[in-house]
């Protein structure tokens, strides 16, 4: 497994660019994977276009895309059922002679190399999440049973977002595929002050998709127990999805609707966390976390669940936050009180937590993408057949 965060790549341009084609999910919402990709291609086609031509297929009309013109070529065929997917990306895939073709996650990955049956390209699948707790429906069990005893093999190789979401990849489908841990770019925020809010109240904040993975119940839950305890405590609770009713339900049954409000910033979260005191990650599972990267840039304390990776390897420092199980409970609440009681001295940790998330930038994280661009698209590609 390759890792590395360098500053700067040493590697002379090569005779012509590569050609590389990254594919956007197929999601309605320009979130998470959605931004990783822009950032990334949009990175490299800005520091390397002797090295790279970029093009990103995007299959889906994207609520909150960026406008304007992105560095990259862009490629725009939208599709509205299965049938019509597998031509596009036929048709795209065998176009263009891609040097290597970047695919999200293991479902889409199995369905694009399906619909490039006798074409000969380079494949790389970008794992984003937990490959073990992902195959929850039929579909989705097909499509990992179908990866994991034919294409895998013809896999060129496999990116992924923490060193042991690519170790559990490659014990889950006994893979002797080449892997290379690419860390995921965390953008920088124009500076806020913190607004005022309530005198001697403490803000809790939390970010994500409103879903069954990201556990904003179990926050709630803890978040009910801890208010009764400290009533000076307050959360914000930001993000979409189609969970949303189904959290507002449960913030007025607890009682909760005078203390908890849900915001929507899609495509900048810097509102919320600039004025809120700590943050609260309590996902089920993660690839990664830039929510809690991104908490991290200004300088806010992370309580997180210990969901198996992704926090865990953010959070290697007590001062960068606190690890909690999964379930939350009990000890979630401690944590959250812990911070109602000691945020000034928390507060002294701020610019190491600033400082320690630097390594994350996208100007340094592009080189290591860049360096395994290069080694991916190397070689004769295979015929999938």
């Amino acid at each position: 497994m390759k890792a590395a965060l360098s500053t700067e790549t040493d590697q002379a341009p090569p005779a012509s660019p590569k050609r590389i084609l990254y594919i956007q999910p197929g999601t309605s919402s320009f979130a998470g994977i959605e931004r990783v990709v822009d950032t990334i291609c949009s990175a490299l086609s800005d520091k390397y276009p002797a090295d790279f031509d970029i093009d990103v297929l995007y299959t889906s009309e994207h609520k909150n895309r960026p406008h304007g013109t992105q560095s990259y070529n862009t490629i725009d065929r939208i599709v509205h059922n299965r049938r019509e997917l597998m031509s596009v990306l036929r048709d795209v895939i065998g176009a263009k002679d891609y040097d290597l073709v970047v695919v999200p996650q293991i479902e889409p990955t199995v369905i694009c190399m399906i619909a490039c049956i006798g074409i000969r390209r380079n494949f790389a699948m970008h794992l984003h999440g937990n490959p073990r707790l992902e195959p929850s429906h039929l579909k989705a069990k097909i499509l990992f049973f179908l990866m994991r005893i034919y294409f895998i093999k013809r896999l060129t190789y496999v990116f992924g977002t923490s060193p042991r979401q690519l170790e559990s990849f490659k014990a889950m489908f006994r893979s002797n595929v080449r892997q290379y841990w690419l860390p995921n770019p965390v953008r920088r925020f124009d500076a806020l002050q913190k607004p005022e809010g309530e005198e001697g109240c403490v803000t809790f904040v939390n970010v994500g998709r409103f879903s069954f993975q990201k556990g904003q119940d179990i926050l709630l839950t803890a978040f009910a127990e801890a208010y009764k305890l400290r009533p000076n405590i307050r959360l914000k609770v930001v993000g979409y999805g189609d969970g949303e009713a189904e959290l507002r339900n449960q913030i007025g049954d607890l009682g909760l609707a005078a203390v908890v409000s849900v915001e929507h910033h899609p495509d900048n979260p810097s509102p919320a966390l600039a004025a809120s005191d700590v943050y609260v990650s309590t996902s089920r599972w993660e690839g990664w976390s830039l929510a809690i990267c991104e908490a991290l840039r200004f300088g806010l304390p992370v309580i997180s669940t210990d969901c198996e990776f992704g926090p865990s390897d953010i959070l290697v420092d007590r001062r960068l936050g606190l690890l909690v199980p999964v379930s939350g409970g009990e000890e979630l609440v401690r944590a959250m009180l812990y911070y109602c009681d000691h945020l000034e001295e928390e507060r002294a940790h701020a610019e190491f937590r600033q400082n320690f998330i630097d390594i994350y930038d996208t100007e340094r994280v592009v080189d290591v993408h860049a360096d395994a661009l290069r080694i991916a698209a190397m070689g004769p590609a295979p015929l999938i057949a």
